[in-house]
């Protein structure tokens, strides 16, 4: 049976089964420290009976007013767990985590070209709320999607009124 705990800083030393795949942003130790010392709640682990990290996902609270929100920074899943719902479980836990704090909305950043994980946030409720060009580094970079999700404080649903605009990272707030 899967177990889904907080994750701690000895599973730095185990990720890199999930962290080899190419799709996935992999970050300096410090940045893991860092949101595990500031929004713990939020980088959970999914581990295999056998103690094998399955996946994980990383996220945070963030902006002001009617932008507060719950970002999922990274989600990742190893390619030996795919398919059996682990992503969806880390994803509508890091939502209720999001519901907890009061967020309007949940928000991700995806690759345009990651149409699997596209269509994984879009079964999960998620809508592109706006492209973002050239947000991931690389030759060429690649334009983003930031998806989102109403929680249940945004009412009216203002937060996935969809932008008919792209824009420039510096932009994203």
């Amino acid at each position: 049976m899967t177990t889904i705990r907080p994750f701690t800083c000895e599973d730095m030393l185990y990720f890199n089964n999930v962290n080899l795949d190419p799709l996935t942003e992999t970050y300096g130790l410090s940045f893991y420290t860092q949101y595990l010392a500031h929004w713990p709640e939020f980088f959970l682990v999914a581990e295999s009976p056998s103690g094998e990290i399955m996946g994980y996902i990383m996220g945070k609270a963030e902006g002001h007013g009617e932008n507060w929100h719950g970002h999922v920074t990274a989600l990742t899943v190893s390619p030996d767990y795919r398919r059996l719902g682990l992503a969806a479980t880390l994803m509508n836990i890091l939502e209720e985590v999001s519901e907890k704090k009061k967020a309007y909305f949940v928000d991700l950043f995806v690759r345009v070209s990651n149409k699997v994980a596209i269509n994984m946030y879009k079964n999960l409720g998620y809508i592109v709320y706006r492209t973002v060009l050239e947000y991931y580094s690389g030759d060429p970079d690649e334009d983003a999607y930031d998806m989102r999700k109403a929680c249940s404080r945004d009412i009216n649903k203002k937060s996935v009124i969809p932008l008919t605009h792209p824009v420039r990272p510096e932009d994203v707030d």
